[in-house]
């Protein structure tokens, strides 16, 4: 990582490594109210396999990262109008399904985040696809 990240007091910058930093570690901690602090109330995400919004995305999130999966992801493109971004990143996650197997999926995902009255940047649509999905041999 770029950047020193205080999972207690995340912040997406303007600098979108750092916004893929703190997204990371925020992810890999594991711990999906942290995770969810990224985003705002109203924002959708699908990175349980469907579209969620509210509570209905923090259960399924929360859920998700209790299973620990581990995320590296790469910047592609970002481009920035205003108080909306568009950040495009090629990712690799590793889960481990409920019998036990593991799985590394590949892909891109679009996100886009705005800038609050507060000023700061938060997720408002988050929409990781798969490209490709392997099992993962002990």
């Amino acid at each position: 990582m770029t950047a020193q990240i205080d999972l207690q007091n995340l912040e997406l910058t303007d600098d979108p490594e750092v916004q893929n930093d703190v997204f990371l570690a925020a992810f890999n901690s594991g711990q999906g109210a942290i995770f969810d602090s990224l985003y705002r109330d109203d924002s959708i995400s699908n990175l349980t396999g469907k579209p969620l919004s509210g509570r209905s995305r923090t259960e399924a999130i929360t859920a998700l990262l209790a299973t620990r999966p581990r995320l590296k992801s790469r910047v592609k493109s970002y481009y920035t109008t205003g108080d909306t971004s568009l950040i495009i990143v090629e990712y690799d996650l590793q889960v481990t399904l409920e019998d036990g197997r593991e799985q590394r999926i590949l892909g891109k995902c679009t996100d886009v985040l705005v800038r609050g009255e507060d000023g700061r940047w938060v997720m408002a649509v988050d929409r990781p696809v798969a490209d490709s999905v392997e099992d993962i041999q002990g």
